[in-house]
C-alpha cells in the first residue's frame, strides 16, 4: 500500500515557504528570491525542511513540460525504440521531429526540459545554503538534508547530462555577484555529479521517516549507474555486490524482486521492496500536477467507462518492441535479431475493424509483454479485453497498440486517481527512478565486462525466474491470455559478447517503456546501428511517422542546447552542441 501520504502533503504544504526561496523564469539563471521571509524564518527547522520538501516536489516536472516528467517517455522510451509518439500527426506535433531525430533547437520542448531540470536544481542549491546557514538545525539533521538536497541535485544533473550531455555546473556557491551569469556548459559534469552522490551516500541515514526521502542505498545505486555510464566498471561492481548484499529500502525492506511482476506497476503497492527510488505522488490536493500528470496523455484513446483516462492515444508501443517478446522453443528471447522477420512476428491486429473477428498470435511468447503493451483480445488490466481499433486514434499513424505499464486499475478509479481535472487519467501512481531490477541487470553488465560471466548469468536469470511466476501471467477465462513460454539460460555461459547481448537484450524486456532504452543504446555505442535499424522497420507499415527518418551518429545521441538558453546567455557562453 501506499505509505507516504504524510511527505506528500508535507510537500503540498511546505511548497509556498520552499517557493519564497527560489523561482524559474525563461532563463534557468533567473534564480532570484521572489519572497520577503526574513532569513532567520528560512533558517529555521521548518523552513529548511520545507525548502527541502519543495526540491522534491519537482522530481515531478512539473510546471514545464511534460517532456520533463522523470519517466522520459520520449527522450528515453520513444527516441529508444520502445514505443512511438502515437496519436496523430497533428497532436502535440512537437513531438514530431524528436522522434525522427530532426529536431531543431528552436523547439520549446527542449528549452522547457531543460528549466524543468535547472529549477529542481536551483531548489537543491537554496536548500543546501539554507542549510549551511542554519544555527537551528542539529549537526546530524544538517548534514542529512544537505545530503538529501545533493541527491536531487545529483540526480537532475545526471538528466542533463544523458539528454543535452553539454550543460552548466551550477552549485550553491554561485549566485548572483559571485559569477552565474559567466557559468559556460563545458564542465565535466560527470566528476561533479559522483561528487553529489558520494557526498549523498557517506551522509544520509540507510531508512528515513518517509518512504519518498532518498537513503544512503539509493545514493549508492545512482552513484554506481554513473560509473556504468562512465565504463567505470570496477567502481561500478564494487558498488552493486554491497548494494546486493546490503541494500534497504528507506522503508527498512531489503531490496529484492517483487515476486509478480504486474505489482510493480500498482499504485496499491507503491514503495516495494524493488523501489530503490520514486517519485511521490497525491490526489485530490487542489493541483492534479501533484499526480503523475506527465503521463496524462499516455491511455488508450477514447476508451469511454469501459476504459482509463478516456484520452489520449500517446505513447504507442513499437512493432519491435512487441516482436522482441518472442521466444524460442525453451522460452529463450531470439537474440539473432530475427524476432521481426515475418516468421516470428507478433500477429497484430492492425487494419482490423473492432466489429471484425480476430485472434491473436498463438506462438510462445515472454508474459511479460501483455504487462507491458495493450494488444486486442487480451485482458487490459481490470477493464476488459483490449478491443483494438477502436481504442486507437489512427493506425495508420501510431500502430495498433496501448501502453499498459503505468495505468491504473478499474478497481483503483477514484481512490487512487484524482478526477478533479480535464480527465480521468490523473493517477497517483510512483514512478521508480530506481528499481532492483535495473540494478541487478546493470551488476550483470559489470561481470560481463569485468567479473564473472556466471554471476551475470545468475543475475539475468534472477530476472527471468521472477517473469516465469505462474500466478504473475495474464490470465484470460481462468486460464493464461496467451501461449506463455519463458525459461532461464540454463548451459553456462562462455563467450563474453554473447553474454553481454543476452544481458543487453533483457534489459530491453524488463525495463521496456521505463525511460531507459535510449540512454542505454548511447552509452553501449550502439545506438546508430540499432535505431536506424528500428526505423526502417517501423516505416514498413508506420510510413507517414517514419518514412526518411534517420539518426545522425555524432549528432543525434544528444538533444540540441535550448537556442533560447543560448540567445539569453550569449554564444560565448552556452555552446551549441554538434550537429546542431
Amino acid at each position: 500500500m501506499k505509505t507516504t501520504i504524510n511527505f506528500k502533503k508535507s510537500v503540498i504544504a511546505t511548497f509556498a515557504v520552499a517557493s519564497i526561496t527560489f523561482s524559474c523564469k525563461d532563463s534557468f539563471l533567473d534564480v532570484l528570491p521572489t519572497g520577503s521571509l526574513r532569513e532567520e524564518q528560512l533558517t529555521s527547522v521548518a523552513g529548511v525542511e520545507g525548502a527541502l520538501l519543495g526540491t522534491y516536489s519537482m522530481m515531478l516536472g512539473k510546471g514545464f513540460t511534460q517532456l520533463a516528467g522523470p519517466n522520459n517517455w520520449v527522450f528515453g522510451s520513444i527516441l529508444g525504440g520502445d514505443a512511438n509518439k502515437g496519436t496523430d500527426p497533428g497532436d502535440f506535433s512537437a513531438i514530431n521531429p524528436i522522434q525522427r531525430y530532426q529536431a531543431d533547437p528552436t523547439n520549446g520542448e527542449f528549452n522547457g526540459t531543460w528549466n524543468a531540470k535547472y529549477e529542481g536544481i536551483s531548489r537543491a542549491n537554496a536548500t543546501i545554503r539554507l542549510a549551511t546557514k542554519s544555527t537551528a538545525l542539529l549537526d546530524a539533521d544538517k548534514k542529512r538534508i544537505i545530503g538529501e538536497a545533493r541527491f536531487i541535485r545529483g540526480h537532475f544533473y545526471f538528466e542533463l547530462k544523458k539528454i543535452f550531455n553539454n550543460a552548466p555546473y551550477i552549485d550553491e556557491t554561485v549566485d548572483y555577484g559571485t559569477g552565474i551569469e559567466k557559468v559556460t556548459n563545458k564542465a565535466d559534469l560527470w566528476a561533479k555529479i559522483e561528487a553529489d552522490f558520494k557526498f549523498a551516500y557517506d551522509n544520509l541515514p540507510e531508512t528515513q521517516g518517509a518512504a519518498g526521502r532518498a537513503n544512503k542505498w539509493a545514493a549508492a545505486s545512482y552513484l554506481a549507474k554513473a560509473f556504468m555510464f562512465e565504463k567505470k566498471y570496477a567502481e561500478a561492481k564494487a558498488l552493486f555486490d554491497l548494494i546486493i548484499a546490503n541494500g534497504k529500502t528507506t522503508n527498512g525492506k531489503k531490496y529484492g524482486l517483487v515476486s509478480n511482476y504486474a505489482q510493480i506497476y500498482n499504485a496499491a503497492n507503491d514503495n516495494h521492496e524493488e523501489s530503490i527510488f520514486a517519485t511521490q505522488t497525491s490526489m485530490n490536493t487542489g493541483d492534479v500536477s501533484n499526480s503523475n500528470s506527465y503521463d496524462v496523455l499516455n491511455y488508450p484513446y477514447n476508451t469511454g467507462a469501459d476504459g482509463p483516462g478516456n484520452c489520449c492515444g500517446f505513447f504507442t508501443p513499437s512493432f519491435d518492441l512487441v516482436n522482441s517478446f518472442r521466444t524460442d522453443a525453451n522460452g529463450l528471447p531470439l537474440l539473432d535479431n530475427s524476432y521481426n522477420s515475418a516468421a516470428n512476428a507478433v500477429k497484430n491486429d492492425y487494419g482490423v475493424e473492432s466489429k471484425d473477428a480476430f485472434t491473436p498470435d498463438a506462438g510462445n511468447l515472454d508474459p511479460r509483454l501483455d504487462h507491458s503493451v495493450g494488444r486486442r483480445g487480451i485482458p487490459y488490466l481490470d477493464w476488459k479485453e483490449h478491443p483494438g481499433k477502436d481504442w486507437i486514434r489512427s493506425q495508420p499513424y501510431s500502430g495498433p497498440y496501448s501502453t499498459k505499464k503505468y495505468v491504473y486499475y478499474k478497481s483503483q478509479e477514484n481512490t487512487l486517481t484524482d478526477g478533479s481535472g480535464w480527465t480521468r487519467g490523473y493517477s497517483v501512481m510512483n514512478y521508480t527512478i530506481l528499481r532492483y531490477a535495473d540494478i541487478l541487470l546493470m551488476a550483470a553488465e559489470a561481470e560481463v565486462e569485468i567479473g564473472s560471466l556466471a554471476k551475470a548469468q545468475e543475475y539475468v536469470n534472477m530476472i527471468r525466474t521472477r517473469a516465469a511466476n505462474k500466478a504473475s501471467w495474464v490470465t484470460k477465462n481462468g486460464a493464461p491470455a496467451a501461449k506463455y513460454v519463458i525459461g532461464t539460460y540454463d548451459t553456462p555461459w562462455t563467450d563474453k559478447n554473447a553474454a553481454r547481448t543476452a544481458v543487453r537484450f533483457e534489459r530491453k524486456l524488463e525495463l521496456s517503456g521505463e525511460g531507459h532504452r535510449f540512454f542505454d543504446l548511447v552509452r553501449w555505442g550502439i545506438a546508430e546501428s540499432t535505431l536506424n535499424a528500428y526505423l526502417a522497420n517501423e516505416a514498413k507499415v508506420l510510413s507517414t511517422m517514419f518514412g526518411g527518418a534517420k539518426f545522425t551518429a555524432g549528432k543525434s545521441e544528444y538533444m540540441p542546447i535550448p537556442q533560447t538558453q543560448i540567445d539569453i546567455q550569449g554564444k560565448d557562453i552556452l555552446t551549441q552542441n554538434p550537429g546542431y
